[in-house]
């Protein structure tokens, strides 16, 4: 009896105090919706409330938190500033270090490396912060904005190359970046951004983004940002890795296939994040990483992100402080446009331009669509500002050496918890302004940690092919050929040019048909003009 009756009162109190905190969120709600604040932004027009727009703003930032450990990491893999001037001479010589001291784990160049990792870590959340609440106070919509996956990819492998082996200096990528953030404003000033996204191909539109996400997936396979089950093949090219031991010249494997206990490490990190994505689970893409990554943390196993090594120990020391604000050094305001006169840089410019108008532009549209703030013709409230917001946070983002801003998908998540004003937004930026003093903890996320959700986020970018037409073969062949030539050719430029151009090949006889039936039926009409005329002055 006693045991029963404290139960009762147990869940007497219980209830009681549910009670009570419904009751003091809902006085608090009514206070802010009666606001200058809450009229603002809109809170009673739009059904939402305050607390349930803090909720929406933690969801959000949940799902893409990730991003800043693996922007960080795949920016760092192109070596930012990063030179030869930083490699540590040879042991008993005098002589300069050549380039191949980049790529030989020279304890001078890794230091570097190591310094650049915990700037980038900071600007990817700071051009976070900016964007999000820029896009919560301006716009007052509930999309979160952050350094976009795919153009970073870009800029890491294909514009600057991996430690720098690429065509285009960090320096000048950078102002490649800026200077494609500025047109992109300028398109957004004048209304011609979802124009231009109209005139691209829908077969070239969606298998770009699929495209960009078998080369994201392809990526996260390899050893430099990703699980390593992917190696390098002197007969083959690519081969089946994830070895005990590889040659630390060419990379390929030595010895003990499937025998990389790091891979095996990442490969738990796959199945815990694809399960909680198959389940549904809020966050799901940062469970596997926070797994893999706290396994990592530990010392003295063959998984540790941390060995006994100059480097290991002095990152160690630094992870150790886990509270610690980190100033950018050496990525800020590294913008040159020095290298403007080589055609490299041009092409980069378009190819950033149009990834960033196919990805941002169709992303704001599925959001708004989502959240069922589009009208009849397709259009938001809000429309206008928010595409200035989102190219203006892409100049702030390249000024603090990170590549393009766009809306994030992940933005569901908020929208599924009820967000609909900016304060989801702005919820998202205070978040990620934490998440600046924990750099320590984000600059030490391991590559076997990331690859996982790169491969992931590959996935689900591959839902796009369903809306291709793949019985006709002008739009499947052009598609087909961008898709497979983003990851086989390492470069989403190539992609995108191999499946423009053949898309204008296949469809030239068309166009030239077009050209002539407009040409005849102009020469009817004007004959038909001038019969009228001559008929006309005879009367």
């Amino acid at each position: 009896m006693g045991g029963g009756e404290g139960t009762s009162a147990l869940l007497r109190r219980i209830g009681n105090g549910r009670r009570l905190w419904r009751r003091a969120e809902d006085t608090l709600n009514c206070s802010v919706a009666d606001s200058p604040l809450g009229r603002y932004f809109k809170l009673d027009a739009r059904g939402s409330s305050f607390t349930k727009e803090l909720r929406a703003g933690a969801a959000t930032f949940l799902t893409m938190v990730y991003i800043i450990s693996v922007n960080a990491s795949i920016l760092t893999d192109s070596g930012g500033p990063c030179s030869v001037r930083d490699c540590s001479l040879p042991a008993n010589s005098t002589a300069l270090p050549g380039p191949e001291c980049k790529f030989d784990s020279n304890p001078g160049y890794e230091r570097c490396l190591s310094t650049i990792k915990k700037d980038f870590v900071v600007a990817t959340a700071v051009a976070a912060v900016v964007g999000s609440f820029a896009m919560g106070t301006v716009a007052n919509l509930p999309l979160a904005l952050a350094p976009g996956m795919g153009a970073n990819a870009y800029f890491a492998y294909n514009m600057v190359g991996f430690h720098g082996s690429g065509r285009v200096p960090f320096e000048t990528a950078l102002a490649a970046v800026m200077l494609e953030g500025i047109l992109f404003l300028a398109l957004s000033l004048f209304g011609l951004r979802a124009k231009l996204a109209r005139l691209i191909p829908r077969s070239i539109r969606l298998a770009s983004a699929a495209g960009i996400g078998l080369f994201l997936a392809f990526t996260g396979l390899q050893a430099q940002e990703g699980v390593g089950l992917v190696g390098p093949s002197s007969s083959t090219l690519v081969t089946l890795a994830a070895c005990s031991k590889t040659d630390p010249t060419t990379g390929e494997c030595l010895g003990g296939t499937l025998q990389s206990a790091t891979f095996w490490l990442g490969a738990a990190g796959f199945l815990i994040t694809a399960v909680c994505l198959a389940h549904e689970v809020k966050g799901s893409m940062i469970y596997g990483i926070v797994f893999v990554t706290l396994v990592s943390w530990f010392r003295g196993t063959s998984v540790t992100v941390f060995p006994d090594t100059p480097l290991g120990n002095s990152n160690f020391d630094y992870f150790m402080k886990v509270l610690n604000f980190h100033a950018i050094k050496s990525t800020a305001g590294r913008i040159s446009f020095a290298g403007f006169n080589q055609s490299e840089v041009w092409l980069a410019v378009i190819t950033i331009l149009y990834v960033d108008v196919l990805d941002t532009t169709g992303s704001m549209y599925s959001m708004a669509e989502y959240g069922g703030f589009t009208d009849d013709k397709g259009s938001f409230e809000g429309e206008y500002r928010a595409f200035l917001v989102d190219a203006g946070s892409t100049i702030v983002s390249a000024s603090l050496g990170s590549t393009t801003v766009t809306t994030y998908i992940e933005s569901t998540a908020g929208l599924r918890e009820g967000g609909r004003t900016g304060l989801t937004s702005i919820a998202v930026a205070a978040f990620f302004l934490v998440s600046l003093f924990f750099a320590p903890l984000f600059t030490n996320v391991p590559p076997w940690a990331v690859g996982p959700s790169l491969v992931l986020v590959g996935v689900m970018m591959m839902k796009m092919v369903k809306e291709i037409e793949w019985s006709a073969p002008k739009e499947a062949v052009p598609a087909f050929l961008t898709m497979i030539l983003m990851p086989l050719t390492y470069s989403i430029a190539y992609g995108i040019i191999a499946g423009i151009g053949t898309h204008i090949a296949l469809h030239l006889l068309d166009y030239v048909k077009e050209v002539y039936r407009w040409v005849k039926t102009r020469k009817t009409a004007v004959a038909s003009e001038s019969a009228e005329t001559a008929a006309a002055a005879s009367v």
